[in-house]
Order: C-alpha cells, then structure tokens, then sequence
C-alpha cells in the first residue's frame, strides 16, 4: 500500500476531528495531527491553503479535504 502524508488540523472539542482520526487509525494510515488551538501560525497555515478555517481539515498529499469527507478521503488514499 502506498504512503500517503496526511496531516489532520484539529482541536480538541471537534467531535468530527476525533471522528476523522478515529477513521484513519481504523485504515492504518499515518498521519500527523496539528491542533490549531495550540497556536496561530499552524491556524493562518491552514487559511492560508485552503481558505477555510473549519476543522477537521486534512492535507493529503498535498490536496485540501475539509471536514470528513469520506467519499474524498478515501478517494485520495486509494480505499
């Protein structure tokens, strides 16, 4: 199976961020979690890329999913 770099920008209180994680680790895929609430830069970061502030925002290889989109997630790993 391919490797994938996938990073997950969260917060804590997102029920969705915990249920996209959860998803993830069910697929045994890797990924990096960021929580925007620990700071600005990683917050601009994800604005600054997407142009949406809402989490869960996941990075796939470098392609912008936000929420948990499955039909796209899945999409983008191969699934």
């Amino acid at each position: 199976m391919k490797q994938h770099r996938v990073i997950v920008f969260s917060t804590p209180s997102c029920p969705w961020c915990s249920r996209v994680k959860q998803y993830l680790r069910s697929q045994k895929v890797n990924f990096k979690d960021v929580d925007i609430s620990r700071g600005q830069a990683a917050a601009a970061e994800m604005m600054r890329k997407s142009g949406q502030q809402g989490v869960p925002q996941l990075w796939i290889d470098g392609k912008v999913v936000v929420g948990f989109d499955q039909i796209k997630i899945n999409q983008y790993l191969g699934i």
